[in-house]
């Protein structure tokens, strides 16, 4: 066999090589994927029970509930036009609270109500951390009237 055949076949090697690696991958990976869904979308489009789904929106004000356990937070996620009851079993991020945004990682049960595994809360641009609250950062520093070195 010449160079030139043996460089074409292995090129050919190769290349079939990359696409069956990318392939095994994206095979792997499939059950992996969540897509981000926001109420309406669940209304509009009802993803199937159990598949994995990010859900996001605003938790609606009064709607937090504390089961006796301790740990069970019952909630609605809401997007001004459509809400999706939630359920999470966990420690809530401590910016979690009614009016915030949130997006949960979960799936969506049989009779309709999304079962979250995880919590992330969002805050907005104008976010300042509490202990930070009254410090002017433009200036010498100031809070409350008193001068902090």
């Amino acid at each position: 066999m010449k160079a030139k055949h043996q460089r074409l076949t292995l090129a050919v090697l190769a290349l079939l090589a990359l696409v069956g690696a990318g392939l095994l991958a994206a095979f792997a990976l499939q059950d992996q994927a969540s897509y981000f869904y926001t109420p309406s979308d669940i209304v509009a489009k009802k993803p199937a029970a159990g598949q994995a789904i990010r859900l996001g929106g605003m938790v609606e004000e009064g709607s937090i509930r504390h089961d006796d356990d301790g740990v069970t937070v019952n909630f609605i996620v809401q997007d001004g036009t459509e809400r999706q009851a939630v359920i999470y079993t966990g420690i809530t991020p401590d910016l979690f609270v009614e009016g915030s945004g949130v997006v949960a990682d979960g799936k969506l049960t049989g009779d309709g109500v999304f079962v979250a595994e995880t919590l992330l809360a969002k805050h907005d641009e104008n976010y300042i951390p509490r202990e930070l609250e009254g410090i002017d950062m433009t200036g010498n520093m100031v809070k409350t009237g008193t001068l902090v070195e």
